[in-house]
């Protein structure tokens, strides 16, 4: 009997999937265009979502110019700046088209886009996997929490862990104080806006001490909050610290 229920709910699903799909088609990310699947890029938009691909900056993702084979590079500024995470690797580059699914996702509530940006991520998060890593998104403030609804990095982090097959836990760090948006703040503002604003959650603690951690979020600009959220993790025991982003900020100085 329970398998014959089994069946029976996974056809449902099947024909409410088909009755929605026929209703609503499943259009691209960025464009008006119908694709074949939910989450899509259309063939026109596709080439234009600034993914980055060879040789990157080992420590934060941003495309360098080189031969991949050439090994690790680092770019000036992670030469500059004194990363307290181990590598760090992300999606695309921070363009008109990336931030049309980036905003979706914050604020439109385009819960779908999170199932491809999974996909992307566990790819490029390939080079940094650990044996027993578990991942964990960038937390949000409670009183943001209340605003949005939902923690934008957490849905990233999830769809990515899935992907992968790796331990997750959304809530592994807290934000201790409302720390604003990050917008229009230099690179010494940033920082000192994150300054000891990330903790462990008291009731998660033990899950840091000795493991890989793969931390999560949606935009990397200057790294301030990597950092913060990496020494929180650290500071608790965590073996290794790396970090992923859907989306790299290219800096122009």
């Amino acid at each position: 009997m329970q398998k014959l229920g089994a069946t029976l709910l996974q056809a449902g699903r099947r024909a409410t999937t088909g009755v929605l799909r026929a209703i609503y088609p499943p259009q691209c990310m960025t464009c008006d265009s119908l694709v074949e699947a939910e989450g899509g890029l259309c063939a026109s938009c596709w080439p234009q979502v600034p993914f980055i691909h060879g040789m990157c900056c080992d420590a934060c993702g941003l495309p360098l110019p080189g031969d991949e084979a050439n090994g690790a590079a680092i770019c000036d500024e992670c030469l500059i700046l004194a990363r307290p995470w181990e590598q760090g690797r992300a999606v695309m580059l921070y363009d008109a088209r990336a931030r049309q699914i980036l905003l979706g996702l914050k604020y439109s509530d385009r819960i779908d886009h999170a199932r491809p940006a999974g996909r992307w991520l566990a790819r490029a998060a390939e080079p940094m996997l650990q044996p027993d890593m578990l991942l964990a998104p960038i937390p949000m403030h409670w009183m943001r929490l209340v605003q949005r609804r939902y923690n934008q990095a957490a849905v990233l982090s999830h769809a990515m862990a899935d992907v992968l097959g790796l331990d997750h836990c959304p809530d592994l760090l807290i934000r201790l104080r409302h720390t604003g948006t990050q917008d229009g703040r230099g690179r010494e503002g940033r920082f000192a806006n994150l300054a000891d604003a990330i903790a462990p959650h008291p009731r998660r603690r033990h899950l840091l001490t000795g493991r890989h951690i793969l931390l999560v979020d949606d935009v990397m600009t200057a790294g301030a909050t990597f950092a913060a959220a990496s020494e929180a993790c650290l500071a608790a025991g965590a073996r290794s610290v790396r970090v992923i982003a859907l989306a790299r900020v290219a800096r122009r100085e």
